[in-house]
């Protein structure tokens, strides 16, 4: 009985499995919906006017400008005013596209909503004073759950609460994205 040799086998098949390993990595990219360069070094100011809003839901275009605001103003160094001008090195532009809610799940006994999704869809760019777009993903899209109360005595309005929690999620991903050049 003959005892084949295996070991010379693996050593041939080893670099070709490594080099497929690699090459399927390199084909499987991560990508993000928006477009952006790195920011430039000489920009200080940034303004962010209040963003426009396409939809009947009342004030939701404040609630998302704060947010992003608040948020610039926290996490980075810029000087961020409040209105397009010729001093800024860059304008933050947004766009509440749509608003819908819609019930996820029911109550069994009494067939009401017991809790709702939120949806809102944005579309936002950052254009340097020269026209020259730093940053754009006209497709963001944020939701935001929230439970119905079916109670009259602690009964209260859940939709604003969300809204603000989504507002805050949006400025959190919207900045990092900014930043780090997604």
């Amino acid at each position: 009985m003959t005892r084949v040799a295996r070991a010379p086998v693996r050593l041939v098949f080893a670099p070709l499995l490594i080099t497929h390993a690699l090459l399927l990595n390199l084909a499987c990219g991560y990508h993000t919906g928006g477009h952006a360069v790195t920011l430039p070094t000489d920009l200080h100011t940034i303004a962010i006017p209040a963003f426009v809003n396409q939809t009947q839901t009342y004030k939701v275009e404040q609630q998302l400008t704060a947010a992003v605001v608040r948020e610039m103003v926290t996490r980075t160094h810029y000087h961020i005013v409040n209105a397009e001008n010729d001093e800024a090195d860059a304008t933050l532009h947004g766009t509440v596209l749509s608003t819908s809610t819609s019930p996820l799940t029911y109550d069994s006994q009494t067939g009401r909503a017991s809790s709702v999704l939120v949806v809102v869809s944005m579309k936002v760019s950052l254009v340097d004073r020269r026209g020259k777009v730093l940053y754009e993903n006209p497709s963001y899209l944020f939701r935001e759950e929230y439970q119905v109360s079916h109670e009259l005595s602690s009964f209260f309005e859940e939709e604003s609460p969300a809204l603000e929690r989504l507002s805050r999620e949006f400025a959190r991903t919207l900045v990092s994205n900014i930043l780090e050049g997604f």
